[in-house]
């Protein structure tokens, strides 16, 4: 099922060209420190699905995520809107086909290594292996259109993200 996944993202990816650059600065917010969340989310990620499915948040809150992985699959949690998304689904495909992802988790022996800019180290971003939990504090500065995805391979065209609306 997991090549399916990788065939139908290469054929989508085919058409997409990267959009996304190392430092990027991010329009509707940035990284914080778990201390200065003035609200948790727990998010579960299951095989294809979030739950819950959408979020609101106000513009200036900072939203510490907990991210509870319940599939047998390795999934993402990604902020960003949908060109962001597809931009990344290719950086995902390259970390696919060089070994360093598998279907249930990352290499962790090839995690910190640079695999010619290969790297899984974006802030808006994180990782979670089969029946581990993960974390991600974010400050949402701007009402935007935003979405959370799992950029597997497959993973959004199955229908793995969700929508946060932006309050002001």
């Amino acid at each position: 099922m997991f090549a399916r996944f990788v065939a139908a993202a290469v054929l989508l990816g085919a058409s997409l060209s990267s959009q996304a650059s190392p430092g990027e600065h991010f329009d509707f917010g940035h990284a914080a420190k778990a201390d200065q969340a003035t609200r948790t989310v727990e998010l579960t990620l299951g095989d294809m699905y979030f739950e819950p499915k959408s979020l609101t948040v106000k513009e200036g809150e900072t939203v510490r995520f907990v991210l509870v992985n319940k599939g047998q699959l390795l999934h993402e949690f990604n902020l960003g809107d949908a060109a962001m998304h597809a931009a990344h689904q290719q950086e995902m495909l390259k970390m696919v086909a060089s070994g360093m992802l598998t279907s249930t988790g990352m290499k962790h022996d090839m995690a910190g290594m640079d695999h010619g800019g290969m790297k899984h180290d974006d802030p808006n971003s994180v990782l979670v292996e089969p029946g581990k939990t993960a974390e991600l504090t974010w400050t949402f500065t701007k009402a935007t259109d935003l979405e959370f995805a799992c950029n597997i391979p497959g993973h959004y065209q199955a229908g793995m993200v969700g929508k946060i609306a932006i309050a002001e």
